[in-house]
């Protein structure tokens, strides 16, 4: 209760820093007539069909003035999204379908990508070559309510294989592996490409293959309010979609990807094809990840169908 107070108090401020700078010049001014929403944002190139949709207006396409407010990670965008601050965020499935469990005033509305995309990876001479070998291993990983995690978790588990989760993710994650501190990483792009362009072993690719990655919720307040404007969010995102699955190591989609995230160009370039976006919800996967994280004693109950927002129903589920 006290972190997820602290979480709103940060995200609240963080909001209050950021109109603070759109008063002082920060952004340009809304064109008369269109209409505003909010996304709330930890950069990723899971999210590229966002930066996409925003750097080749294709929401001003929609008549939409769209602004990204940038955080530090997915539950910091949640809580601003929850507290008000935001209407839409992008996020791993869990971290909507445990808000949503927990009573959270947000729906979510449209899928970002399939499959997961996140993997383990050893140093090039590690012993681990079976699940089994991950027995009594220390593995770095982001989070236990992961769907990454949890799949390889649940996995490993069957095959007698039950090991330590370090929780570390992306560059800390890499730099354990790097010092021998863990035994493996669980990454996801870009830094799982960088690891592999850097000589580590991917393994157990197969293990996440069907699990549905990232998805976008919105706040019901904004349901409630812009239910059309968010609908035509949607298909621009989905235009940016078909965009970036035409070619994604086209020039313009590499260089959006490097200036929103920093993340390396030839790693962009190595990993961007399996960044499968789509907009249709994996209505089963994500109801199966739900069950998955009250096995796990995460969320008191699963949300099932309540997870998703009855106003997309026949459009994106």
């Amino acid at each position: 209760m006290k972190k997820t107070l602290v979480s709103l108090l940060i995200a609240g401020a963080l909001f209050l820093t950021f109109n603070q700078s759109v008063k002082a010049g920060g952004r340009t001014e809304q064109n008369e007539g269109q209409r505003r929403i909010i996304v709330a944002d930890a950069r990723t190139t899971h999210h590229l069909n966002l930066y996409v949709a925003k750097e080749l207006g294709l929401f001003e396409k929609y008549n939409l003035d769209v602004e990204i407010v940038f955080l530090d990670d997915n539950a910091a965008a949640r809580d601003l999204v929850v507290s008000g601050g935001a209407d839409v965020f992008w996020s791993c499935p869990t971290v909507a379908i445990a808000a949503i469990a927990n009573g959270a005033p947000i729906r979510t509305i449209a899928q970002v990508k399939k499959p997961c995309t996140s993997v383990l990876l050893v140093p090039p001479n590690s012993s681990i070559n079976t699940l089994a070998d991950l027995n009594g291993k220390d593995i770095a990983g982001i989070s236990p309510t992961c769907e990454a995690v949890i799949s390889l978790t649940v996995a490993a588990k069957a095959a007698g294989g039950n090991f330590n989760l370090q929780r570390l993710a992306g560059g800390p994650a890499i730099t354990a592996l790097e010092g021998g501190r863990v035994d493996g990483s669980i990454l996801e792009e870009p830094h799982a490409s960088i690891a592999e362009l850097a000589g580590y072993r991917v393994l157990f690719r197969q293990v996440s293959e069907n699990i549905p990655c990232r998805t976008i919720s919105a706040s019901n307040r904004a349901l409630a309010a812009s239910t059309d404007a968010l609908k035509d969010f949607i298909k621009a995102v989905d235009e940016a979609n078909n965009i970036i699955l035409s070619n994604p190591i086209a020039d313009n989609i590499v260089r959006i990807a490097v200036d929103y995230t920093g993340a390396p160009t030839d790693a962009i370039i190595h990993g961007n094809h399996r960044l499968l976006f789509g907009i249709k919800l994996e209505v089963d996967g994500l109801i199966a990840l739900g069950n998955e994280l009250l096995a796990e004693n995460n969320i008191r109950e699963n949300p099932g169908e309540r997870m998703f927002a009855n106003e997309f129903r026949g459009i994106t589920w």
